[in-house]
């Protein structure tokens, strides 16, 4: 089993309180769970890598509890989701794919009901890269208000053997939502897209 020794985590809490117009009744929160860990398969090619996803699901649901604590610990008040993962430069784009399951069935296990699949993003950067994690409802992949995106990185990662990987949370649609589209408030199929 490939091991993936923890370097840093970093949570990261965002209050949004204003984006013109009126104010909002309340603010909207988001929040990222990081952390940049070392990479087995850098530096070389490895056809099997499917193992590594079992190894990481530990760490899925550690930066999973941390978030939901993050954000206040009410799993009711979140309703978006989405995660990311980027390789340092000694590493390959496929090594970002390890964090599909164990970032995504992390999440979902831990919310309960989510039905939608969870919306990522993966690259390969330098250390101080930013990489936007997309951000969707976590019951209704059509519920345009949760569409969002939250920029993230760490400065000093991840290093040429590193991997850097992100789980995100919200907790409401963006302020001022105006694009019309399924409202959350009429998911009714309950398919994980309406």
């Amino acid at each position: 089993m490939p091991d993936f020794p923890i370097r840093k985590i970093v949570i990261t809490v965002e209050e949004i309180v204003h984006e013109g117009g009126p104010a909002p009744d309340r603010p909207r929160r988001r929040a990222a769970a990081m952390a940049l860990v070392g990479n087995p398969y850098a530096g070389r090619y490895v056809a099997e890598l499917q193992a590594g996803m079992d190894a990481l699901k530990p760490l899925g649901l550690m930066l999973t509890d941390r978030l939901i604590a993050a954000l206040g610990g009410d799993i009711a008040e979140i309703d978006g989701y989405g995660k990311a993962s980027m390789a340092g430069t000694g590493g390959e784009l496929e090594h970002t794919a390890l964090w599909h399951v164990p970032g995504g069935y992390a999440m979902r296990e831990r919310l309960g009901q989510a039905k939608a699949i969870v919306p990522s993003a993966m690259k390969v950067g330098a250390p101080g890269a930013r990489i936007d994690v997309p951000l969707g409802h976590i019951n209704a992949a059509y519920v345009r208000s949760h569409f969002d995106a939250m920029e993230v990185g760490i400065p000093d990662g991840p290093r040429p053997d590193e991997l850097l990987f992100c789980l995100a949370m919200a907790c409401g649609p963006r302020i001022h939502d105006r694009m019309g589209g399924l409202a959350a408030a009429d998911i009714s199929v309950w398919d994980g897209q309406r």
